[in-house]
């Protein structure tokens, strides 16, 4: 027997409302694509605590490491879309690993459903404190006179921290040497004891070194200056805003999951983004708190995808 079109939409959004009002039935699964300890674990824990307080559910965090990110992406873009598995979601990495790998291992836009921002992280470009360099004007005046340019330390090839510095070094015409480490340790130890002209780094990160006077900070790429640093300027104040990369967070499932689900569960990341807390926690770790709709994440998503293309081509990162 046939059911007429408008009886059939009904019955599917009363079964989506329904499915929404007894959401969740069982444990939720937040996908982490670092390991353990680090700011996006960190930050991530604080939030899963916070909504498993106020709602009584059960929010774990897994930790799925692996080629940059993209396992844990992959997988969570291949799981049901049901509203139990989700994606912690580095935005510049989201972006920049399926634009730099053929065929991409995973689809930026179409493979998800973004539902919250939930942190900003700051990157802070930083000099050996004897470096006769106090301004970024001055550091890239300095990589113009140096013979092949200044030595740039990234914590792998591709990283945001890498990406932010090739923009940099692209739109001011300036000469850099590369130099890409496994992972930020063993960069910022060659910094500070002055085997890199300069290199990018959260500043948390940076701090003990800035405050042994080792390193000192040029420039920040934030919404605003940060007020433990007030007197180091923005990207956005020496006029580079338009160079700058994704230095949002969020939390997005897979594609096609109900869009009852996905306010659910967006306003209890808004309501945990408001936590004591979790504000408590993030600022410690030198992020900032943010929240965000769906459709406000979902731009995000695609500029940043957009921008990525445009750059790796540029760089000639694409793994063919």
């Amino acid at each position: 027997m046939k059911i007429p079109c408008f009886v059939a939409a009904m019955l599917l959004s009363c079964a989506s409302t329904v499915h929404a009002q007894d959401f969740p039935t069982r444990p939720i699964t937040i996908l982490v694509g670092v390991s353990p300890g680090g700011v996006t674990d960190l930050a991530t824990r604080a939030y899963a605590n916070s909504i498993s307080k106020n709602t009584g559910w059960k929010v774990v965090v897994e930790n799925r490491t692996g080629a940059g990110g993209a396992v844990a992406a992959k997988a969570v873009e291949s799981a049901a879309p049901d509203g139990y598995t989700l994606l912690t979601v580095v935005g510049a990495q989201l972006a920049s690993i399926p634009a730099m790998q053929n065929p991409p291992p995973f689809d930026p836009i179409r493979g998800f459903q973004p539902i919250s921002l939930t942190f900003r992280l700051a990157q802070l470009l930083a000099v050996p404190a004897d470096s006769p360099a106090n301004t970024l004007s001055e550091l890239l005046a300095l990589a113009k006179k140096k013979d092949g340019g200044l030595s740039f330390g990234t914590p792998g090839a591709g990283s945001p921290a890498h990406l932010l510095g090739a923009k940099i070094a692209l739109a001011t015409g300036t000469p850099m040497q590369y130099v890409h480490y496994r992972g930020g340790p063993p960069m910022i130890a060659d910094l500070v004891t002055g085997r890199l002209d300069f290199g990018l780094l959260s500043y948390i990160a940076a701090k003990p070194h800035m405050d042994d006077k080792k390193l000192k900070g040029l420039v920040i790429d934030s919404e605003a200056r940060l007020e433990q640093i007030p007197n180091v300027p923005t990207l956005i104040d020496a006029g580079l805003a338009k160079e700058r990369v994704a230095n949002w967070f969020g939390v997005a499932a897979p594609a096609g999951t109900p869009a009852d689900i996905v306010r659910k569960l967006n306003a209890e990341f808004a309501r945990a983004s408001k936590d004591p807390d979790v504000i408590r926690q993030l600022e410690a770790s030198g992020a900032q708190v943010a929240t965000s709709t769906p459709e406000e994440m979902t731009r995000l998503v695609v500029e940043e995808v957009a921008s990525m293309k445009s750059l790796i081509s540029a760089l000639g990162l694409k793994k063919e």
